[in-house]
Formats: C-alpha cells, sequence, structure tokens
C-alpha cells in the first residue's frame, strides 16, 4: 500500500475544489522520485524545518534590536505564530494545510539580522538592492544544502517569494500566509511594545480597537473569524472592508509608533554599522568566506534574479 497515493486520494475527497492539491503540484525545478509516505507539499514542510536557515531564525531579531528578557519575540517565534495562524485558516476553509505551512515555515528564511534595519542596510550597500522575500527564494534555490538548495515545488516558492505585502500569491494557500504574516506581526509587537512599556493596551487608538478587539487575544480571534467567513467557499481570501480598514489603520498606528521610535531603534546605528563593516571587510577579503559560498562562486552557481518570472 502506498501511503501518499492514499494520502492524495483523501486531499481529493475532502479538500475544497479551490485547493492546491499535492498530486497536482507544478513540481521542482529537478524531477525527483516521489516519496511514498509523504504528499510533495508536506515533504517541502518536513525540508524546511530541517534546513539551516531555519534554525538561524532563533537568533534574529523582531523589532526590539536588543531586547532584556526572553519573552520577545524573535524571527523564529513570528514565523511559528505565522504558520499556526495560517494553518488554522487554512484547515478551516478545507484548503492545503501542508502547503499553507510549508510556505509559512520558509516566508521570512531570508530576513537579515535586526530585523528591517538590517535589511535597509543591506539594500543601501549591494549594488542591485536587497529584499528579504528574494533572499528567502534564494535559500531554499541556491544557498542551503552546499549549493544544491531545497528543491521545493514551484507553489511553496511562490507562496515564498508573494508574502510582501506587494505579492500576488498564485494559490490560496500562499494568500493565506500573505495575510496571516500581517496579522501575527500588528498582534505580536504591540504585546512587545506594551512589554517594554511604550505604551498600554488603552492607548491603542478606540477607533481601530472598537472594530479589531481589546487585546491581543481578541483581536487575533476576530480576524482570524473574519478571514474564514468571508473567504468560505469563495476562491480568494477576503476580509471584510472595516475589518480589512481597521487592520490597515491599526498596522500604519504601529510604523508611526512602535517600529519608528527610538526605543526599540536605539541600538539601530551599532547594527547597521556592524553589518557595513562586516560587508566592506568580506567584499575585500573574499577568500575569508566559508568554503561554501566561495564554492558557489568558483563553480558559478547563482541563477539569474528573473528567474521566477519565467518559470
Amino acid at each position: 500500500m502506498n501511503i501518499r497515493e492514499s494520502m492524495e486520494a483523501l486531499e481529493e475527497q475532502t479538500l475544497s475544489p479551490y485547493a492546491a492539491l499535492s498530486s497536482r503540484t507544478k513540481g521542482r525545478d529537478r524531477p525527483e522520485q516521489l516519496c511514498d509516505i509523504r504528499p510533495e507539499y508536506q515533504r517541502d514542510r518536513d525540508r524546511i524545518l530541517h534546513s539551516k536557515a531555519f534554525r538561524r531564525l532563533k537568533h534574529k531579531t523582531q523589532v526590539f534590536l536588543a531586547p532584556e528578557g526572553d519573552h520577545y519575540r524573535t524571527r523564529l517565534t513570528h514565523t511559528l505564530e505565522v504558520s499556526q495562524i495560517a494553518r488554522t485558516i487554512a484547515k478551516s476553509l478545507r484548503l492545503n494545510e501542508s502547503l499553507t505551512e510549508a510556505i509559512a515555515l520558509g516566508h521570512d528564511l531570508g530576513h537579515t539580522p535586526f530585523g528591517h534595519s538590517g535589511e535597509a542596510i543591506l539594500d543601501k550597500l549591494c549594488e542591485d538592492g536587497f529584499s528579504h522575500y528574494k533572499q528567502s527564494v534564494r535559500i531554499v534555490e541556491i544557498l542551503e544544502k552546499d549549493g544544491k538548495g531545497l528543491n521545493l515545488t514551484w507553489e511553496v516558492r511562490d507562496g515564498i517569494l508573494n508574502h510582501r505585502t506587494t505579492g500576488h500569491p498564485s494559490t490560496l494557500e500562499g494568500a493565506i500566509v500573505r495575510l496571516s504574516d500581517k496579522i501575527a506581526y500588528i498582534n505580536h509587537d504591540i504585546d512587545d511594545a506594551i512589554r517594554a512599556r511604550m505604551f498600554t493596551e488603552s492607548q491603542l487608538p478606540a477607533k481601530y480597537t472598537d472594530v479589531l478587539g481589546k487585546s491581543v487575544r481578541e483581536r487575533l480571534n476576530n480576524l482570524v473569524h473574519d478571514i474564514i467567513m468571508n473567504s468560505m467557499d469563495k476562491p480568494e481570501i477576503i476580509m471584510s472592508g472595516g475589518m480589512e480598514e481597521a487592520m490597515q489603520g491599526l498596522r500604519k498606528w504601529m510604523f508611526d509608533n512602535v517600529y519608528k521610535n527610538d526605543i526599540p531603534k536605539a541600538e539601530e546605528g551599532k547594527a547597521q554599522q556592524m553589518i557595513s563593516q562586516l560587508y566592506d571587510y568580506y567584499m575585500k577579503h573574499v577568500d575569508k568566506l566559508p568554503v561554501e559560498y566561495l564554492l558557489l562562486m568558483v563553480n558559478g552557481g547563482e541563477k539569474n534574479p528573473g528567474w521566477f518570472a519565467t518559470t
């Protein structure tokens, strides 16, 4: 008995007609023999979970660059929270939970140390610019496994690339992750900011919290319910107008009052200086790079940055 085939048949029978079925994936860049136990998206989820890049997320800070205490989010805990929210939505809508989880676990693999401060300085330093979502795809395609990459399916890579605000994922599972990312970081960053005594829950704008909820728990619950109720049996992932407007308003308020605030950015200058000095050093001393990256350069393992548009 082939367990994978049984699981694929179960997907056909139980998932929504709008779900991305494992048996109908566009496939991988390099064809591989199918697993006798795991469908393709579950296999991708496992590869991401066991990758070096995933383990490195535990050392990357989210918003507060030098937090005091163990309870502030890191890039790893953010990723796990995105995964939990996205899986809840996907399961409720009878979409492919394994594909959703794979995209969620991989969406920030290419993020820099020191959050968006690190990304901003690298974007200035690099000749062709730097974007964490492109770097995430580059990691799974090239940098992991000594230049072999993880050889993930097209749908997972598409979801990772398009999780950004301006992205347009090709699957509903990717669209769920794109929204879940925002839901997660808005709410857990509020929680961290309250822990840092930047403000209290009662100081959040009432015009947003009256719609979204008066606590992190209430907001998460309301947002998830809203997406599920408005997307049920539809070929799109949507929110009600009032809920989406309130979420975007609270997101803007967070940018104005938290992300650009001096408290979480207190160490930004030092962080960006450190990255700048490391960048300059390795550009002048390429031979000091780890052997795996030197081999990538020698063997020409890099692909055209526009590869995905033609895939």
